[in-house]
């Protein structure tokens, strides 16, 4: 099979490739080619490897893809991607799960700086406050981890918490999971997850279901002392409702990681709220998954399940049709 990497690549990275498929598939680099052969290269690969469809010219190429059965995405998400704008009928995959142990540990991180309430007594000390007997902070231990979206990432930050002795309330599609937890559900069980969970994890994709998901109706079934941690796509979220609560809620923290307006998919950074004025929110650049590494990590990960299709094994990972 011919396989047509779309996305640029370091000499590491096109080493690794171009060993793990040396003896199963013809790879070529898009890159390595002039303008005027490129439709031609995609349009006769069976396979496409790819980060961002659109930034990589994809969707302007205005060819009949006539080969390709198979693009599998470097990225674990797959809400920046216009279907209507690919082959009809190609097998669509997001990078599963590739991710998920440096964003476990990146959630992990935020739920443990929040807990402490770090970011405030650091601040307070920087004033010349030193109030060690009301720097009152909360205790991990005892406490429940609401988890919307329990595939890899979720399970991993699960894991991470386990020792310390966190109970974990599960959603996912199917309401079902052989993890150890004390409950699992679906979104139909939302509202009951959110009632009783002092820390909720979003880990969930981006779709029309949980796009909006957190409402200012959801955030108001919340414990008043709960905490927010996002490592997933901003729009989960309703921005204007989440800044609100957090300003009208001083106990209540977030930890954000995805925001609304990122420049991966938009090109640029913005927000409409001011966020970074509230004591009670921790922000990052999206960067949960950024540990060394880590593209080497991701591409390794695409390519066995590039490997799976070829030989007609189930892969991991698939975008529904609609």
């Amino acid at each position: 099979m011919k396989i047509c990497v779309t996305f640029q690549t370091t000499p590491e990275q096109k080493q690794f490739l171009q060993q793990f498929f040396e003896n199963t598939a013809d790879i070529h680099f898009l890159d390595d080619h002039p303008e005027e052969e490129k439709k031609s290269l995609i349009s006769t690969s069976e396979i496409l490897l790819s980060w961002n469809p659109e930034k990589e010219g994809l969707y302007n190429l205005q060819i009949s893809y006539r080969e390709t059965e198979f693009i599998q995405l470097l990225s674990a998400g797959y809400d920046h991607v216009n279907r209507d704008k690919l082959p009809s009928g190609v097998m669509i995959a997001s990078n599963q799960g590739a991710y998920a142990a440096p964003m476990a540990e990146h959630a992990v991180a935020m739920i443990l700086a929040l807990s402490k309430r770090l970011i405030i007594y650091h601040q307070e000390l920087s004033n010349g406050n030193f109030n060690q007997l009301s720097s009152v902070t909360k205790a991990i231990d005892g406490s429940v981890l609401g988890v919307i979206g329990f595939g890899s990432i979720g399970k991993a930050t699960a894991k991470l918490l386990k020792p310390f002795g966190v109970s974990v309330m599960a959603l996912n599609t199917s309401g079902k999971t052989e993890e150890n937890v004390e409950f699992v559900g679906t979104l139909n069980d939302l509202d009951y997850v959110l009632e009783n969970s002092d820390v909720v994890f979003i880990s969930t994709p981006l779709n029309k279901e949980t796009e909006g998901l957190i409402n200012r109706q959801k955030l108001e079934l919340m414990k008043e002392d709960a905490i927010l941690i996002n490592v997933a796509r901003g729009p989960v979220i309703n921005e204007q409702d989440l800044f609100n609560h957090l300003k009208t809620h001083p106990d209540f923290y977030a930890g954000i990681d995805a925001w609304w307006i990122e420049p991966f998919r938009y090109g640029t950074f913005e927000i409409h709220y001011p966020f970074f004025e509230l004591p009670n929110l921790l922000g990052s650049p999206h960067n949960s998954a950024m540990v060394k590494n880590v593209f080497l990590m991701g591409i390794e990960k695409a390519a066995a399940n590039v490997a799976r299709f070829i030989r007609n094994e189930p892969v991991k990972g698939l975008i529904p049709a609609t």
